[in-house]
């Protein structure tokens, strides 16, 4: 990569003209995802700035979620991981009665490789923002099932459902592997066909506990998407309240204009 020189007479300090530098080669694709940053040493050399200044730039742009560091290896261009998540598209029905959950439509359509672990199934009370999303009344037990989603190997997103317990009692849903298609495919197995979907999407910064699950970056935020599925009747459910890594996912919605 071309460097570029400082202004030494402008109010913006060095270590952040030295992370544009790097940023601005970044966007152009002079270093692309999985290049090595220039090291401490030669941005010092170049820029004739103290070690600290260096290491400043670097975390600046390490904080942003641009570039990781790999022990004993050095600073990389961190791997875009897109997965493209098309909300009108990833429950169709034609997906479950081909086996494939959710999840697993996405990879065939974005290419990498899907795996899921951390898979726990248990018997509650819900938390009462899922109880009254699922209009149970109190004391209303739900089957709950979490679980880790991977793609190529790398955490990219932690799911929690909760399921009606009177629906998902004596089921393949309260059973570790819900079989072909997951969830939605069990229930509409066993009569209770799905109409719709709602999705409530934030953000925010991860907890110490997520950034651990999701392997994240200093600086990566989480996109925060809880959905309901609701049946023919119009009954809620399923309530899944997942936390996704921001730099792994695009979200995309497909609504028509009238």
């Amino acid at each position: 990569m071309a460097f570029g020189a400082l202004d030494r007479t402008g109010d913006r300090p060095p270590y952040r003209q030295i992370a544009d530098h790097l940023r601005a080669a970044i966007e152009r694709g002079e270093l692309q995802p999985g290049d090595k940053l220039p090291s401490e040493a030669a941005l010092i050399r170049h820029y004739h700035v103290a070690r600290m200044t260096a290491r400043q730039a670097v975390q600046e742009l390490r904080g942003e979620g641009r570039v990781v560091s790999e022990q004993g290896r050095g600073v990389f261009v961190r791997q875009p991981l897109p997965v493209r998540r098309l909300a009108s598209e990833r429950f169709a029905r034609r997906h479950r009665e081909a086996g494939l959950a959710a999840f697993s439509a996405e990879a065939a359509k974005s290419g990498f490789t899907p795996s899921v672990d951390q898979i726990e199934v248990s018997r509650a009370l819900p938390p009462p923002e899922v109880r009254t999303r699922l209009r149970l009344p109190e004391e209303s037990f739900v089957v709950v099932r979490s679980r880790r989603y991977l793609a190529d190997g790398r955490p990219v997103e932690t799911a929690v459902s909760y399921i009606p317990a009177d629906i998902a009692d004596g089921t393949r849903i309260a059973e570790l592997d819900t079989g072909p298609g997951g969830i939605y495919a069990q229930l509409e197995e066993m009569g209770d066909a799905l109409d719709r979907f709602t999705e409530e999407v934030s953000a925010r910064m991860p907890t110490a506990a997520e950034r651990r699950w999701l392997d994240l970056s200093p600086g990566t935020p989480v996109i925060i998407l809880v959905r309901t599925a609701f049946d023919v009747s119009g009954r809620p459910v399923e309530v899944c309240d997942t936390v996704k890594s921001a730099a792994a996912y695009v979200l995309e919605y497909d609504f028509p204009a009238g």
